[in-house]
């Protein structure tokens, strides 16, 4: 597209060729999500009567119908198949309560996490991430009978030998793979190319029992980045030698799966939007929506379970694990906040902040604000900001509904996944959980 941008200083008018990439999301499509909502604000609102807001809604009923259709996609297309939720999506005990209750294991990242998964019970842990301290490595292998330990590095391997030496006990491990060698991301894992490596210095280690492999491709609204890996990894796994694949009992591809949604943004997410604000322009309308489109979990699980066949069972025939988090828990929480100023008709200030969600994802990202108290399927332009000492501090810049009033009740749905966990001691109280 070619965009006409005024420059702010000089006045001039110059032309920016740009290919707009991410497609405005259809109005058809978001009443209808909004209509939900709006069908439901008696459930809602019934909430408010026991505990006033702000609080978070946690639904267990999304969470197990989600964990149902995603496992079933994969053991449709899988011989073996395992299913670990990722705790770092949303760390609240009963996310992880619930998921257990539907046959899923528990993926941690943190002694933290790994504490919370063994108060709940879990008997199938893997415990991935860089930098285990040698206290969280201890923990771990004094629960080796419920943990695997996915071993980040060489240097953590030796650590965890000498920890299980002292300890007398014997751990199962795995080791996980960067997906990129270069940037920010080597920071995981060792690379592929010294999996055989590796594997031989696990072979000295008599306390350490090799089972398998770990990798993770991140924000995928698609599998092509995990079907060129298990390609890519087909290829390293081809050169191991006989006794190393014998050893391998499982593969784990990760999580990252985008929820089928996709990627909602404001003007402000998309480039031409970011381009408009560095010319110190508005980067677009409060009714453009934009979205990215995810592929549905059926078509992830047709696609890369076959580059698996293609690709792994062809060398090893092994256990595949997955990692859904975000997938999981994104569309199970939502928040409730109630209007506690009007300055302007379009202009009002909420009882929470963004510290709630940890981070300023809605000058970009969108999510609809509804009025459940004053619903209309109708969106009107207004800030709605929050009680934050901070101009960052923004719920959206638009509602649906009728109107909107102070004492209002406002619904910002789908709120699950990486928000939560986020969440910040910031001047204001955190909002309540409340589990339904």
């Amino acid at each position: 597209m070619t965009a006409n941008i005024n420059r702010s200083l000089t006045g001039q008018t110059v032309q920016v060729d740009l290919e707009q990439h991410v497609p405005l999301m259809p109005g058809d499509e978001l009443r209808s999500f909004v209509q939900r909502f709006v069908a439901q604000r008696s459930r809602y609102l019934d909430i408010l009567q026991g505990c006033p807001p702000p609080v978070y809604v946690l639904e267990g009923s999304v969470l197990r119908e989600r964990s149902a259709r995603f496992q079933a996609a994969f053991r449709s297309c899988l011989p073996e198949v395992g299913f670990y939720y990722a705790v770092k999506s949303n760390n609240h005990p009963d996310v992880s309560r619930i998921l257990l209750q539907t046959g899923m294991g528990l993926d941690v990242s943190s002694g933290l996490e790994l504490e919370t998964a063994l108060g709940l019970g879990a008997e199938d842990v893997v415990f991935s991430g860089p930098g285990k301290t040698d206290q969280e490595l201890q923990l771990a292998a004094l629960n080796g009978d419920r943990v695997t330990i996915l071993v980040d590095s060489f240097g953590e391997l030796a650590r965890l030998q000498q920890i299980c030496a002292g300890a007398g006990r014997a751990v199962r491990v795995g080791v996980r793979l960067t997906t990129n060698a270069s940037g920010l991301w080597r920071k995981f894992g060792i690379v592929p190319e010294k999996l055989g490596m590796f594997w031989a210095k696990v072979q000295e280690c008599d306390n350490l029992r090799f089972q398998g492999l770990q990798f993770h491709t991140s924000w995928n609204l698609s599998p092509a980045a995990q079907i060129d890996f298990i390609r890519y990894l087909g290829s390293i796994l081809g050169g191991l030698p006989v006794a190393a694949l014998d050893q391998i009992r499982f593969i784990d591809i990760g999580g990252g799966y985008w929820p089928p949604q996709g990627e909602w943004l404001q003007a402000a997410g998309t480039s031409v939007g970011k381009l408009k604000m560095e010319l110190g322009q508005e980067p677009g309308s409060p009714y453009e929506h934009y979205r990215l489109p995810a592929s549905a979990i059926k078509l992830f699980a047709h696609q890369i379970s076959d580059a698996i066949h293609e690709s792994i069972h062809s060398v090893v025939a092994c256990r595949i694990c997955v990692e859904p988090g975000r997938w999981l828990c994104n569309d199970a929480m939502h928040l409730l906040l109630s209007v506690v100023d009007k300055k302007e008709d379009d202009l009002v200030i909420t009882d929470a902040g963004t510290n709630a969600v940890g981070w300023e994802r809605f000058e970009t990202d969108y999510f609809p604000v509804i009025n459940l108290s004053r619903p209309a399927l109708e969106e009107k332009a207004c800030h709605i900001l929050g009680s934050l000492c901070t101009p960052h501090d923004v719920w959206g810049y638009s509602y649906w509904g009728e109107e909107i009033r102070i004492g209002d009740i406002l619904l910002v749905p789908t709120q699950g996944a990486y928000t939560y966990s986020l969440r910040q001691h910031f001047i204001k109280p955190l909002p309540r959980v409340i589990t339904i």
